[in-house]
């Protein structure tokens, strides 16, 4: 059901360069089964493809808000999104993320069984359908793992679990506290999710809020990526009043294997080392058909890439020994 004339429920879509992909989401959200109004805002974001033409054509399979603006990355949109929006409660779905039938009704029931004081995470699965590269399947297999430990409760979600690919908040809390910060293209959401916590949000797991995530990236976007998870990290800690991640990042280096440690010391003290090291990693993740063996190789890359971030950001070699001891 979709009426825009009196939403109760906002579902924000960044979208760039994705016009296939941003089709079968849409058509995903044309079928939700819900009895209740909702509006389809979709914030092209500089995109240079055929998007802007097709969100105001006849193709697009429901009712929507079509916002086009110059590129400013994933926070600029999704806050041109919120700005427009009209309802109390904000879904984020991203231009990847195929939505269940269920996942607006999941959403917002979830909220009213747990009040208005909650940001609501829902997992993003993989899809029967399509053929992920090994970089992206890790990924996945990285965020299944989350899943499974909260649904086992292992530990619960927190503001380090808030992907905005399939979550929701209330508006009014999201403009209470500024909304995302265009400062970051990587790691956006996470910042917002600690100022929400700050703010006396708490986060909640919604299994039921299913979506398939159809994620394309390439090898190189997914190092850059690892690479400025960690710069920010010691941003956040440093810049954004959230220290407790120094000691957090202690204890999860602790954990690695003994061999990630020393792989990770090793290069971040020695160029020549991690260039080997990294190519001798790639070609083992590439070549095998073991999938044991490529998530291992693909973990040792991307441990690598996070921890050189944070100690790049921390100043240097000395300085992150500093914090890992």
């Amino acid at each position: 059901m979709n009426d825009p004339v009196s939403p109760r429920i906002s579902v924000v879509v960044p979208t760039f360069n994705r016009r296939e992909r941003l089709h079968r989401v849409l058509r995903s959200l044309a079928v939700q089964d819900i009895d209740e109004p909702f509006e389809v805002i979709v914030v092209s974001d500089g995109s240079t493809d055929d998007t802007d033409a097709y969100l105001h054509s006849a193709d697009v399979p429901l009712p929507i808000v079509a916002l086009v603006q110059a590129n400013q990355g994933p926070a600029g949109a999704r806050n041109a999104g919120v700005a427009r929006a009209m309802g109390e409660l904000v879904v984020f779905v991203d231009d990847d993320v195929v939505a269940d039938a269920r996942l607006l009704r999941a959403h917002r029931d979830a909220h009213h069984r747990l009040g208005d004081r909650v940001v609501v995470i829902g997992p993003m699965l993989d899809p029967p359908d399509h053929d992920m590269s090994p970089w992206i399947a890790w990924e996945q297999a990285m965020l299944a793992k989350q899943y499974d430990d909260m649904l086992q409760g292992r530990y619960e979600a927190t503001s380090r679990q808030f992907y905005t690919g399939n979550a929701s908040v209330r508006r009014s809390h999201l403009i209470d506290v500024g909304g995302f910060d265009t400062e970051f293209r990587r790691a956006e959401d996470i910042e917002l999710a600690f100022r929400l916590a700050d703010h006396g949000l708490t986060f909640h797991f919604e299994p039921s809020a299913r979506g398939e995530h159809y994620a394309e990236r390439s090898y190189e976007a997914w190092r850059s990526a690892a690479y400025l998870y960690g710069r920010n990290e010691i941003v956040f800690a440093r810049d954004r009043g959230q220290s407790w991640i120094y000691g957090f990042r202690r204890h999860t280096f602790r954990q690695h294997h003994v061999a990630i440690r020393v792989l990770v010391k090793r290069c971040i003290r020695s160029d020549r080392w991690r260039t080997r090291s990294v190519a001798l990693l790639e070609r083992l993740a590439l070549q095998t058909r073991l999938v044991r063996v490529r998530r291992y190789a693909l973990s040792g890359v991307y441990a690598v890439e996070l921890h050189r971030g944070m100690a790049d950001e921390l100043g240097g070699r000395e300085a992150f020994d500093r914090l890992v001891g």
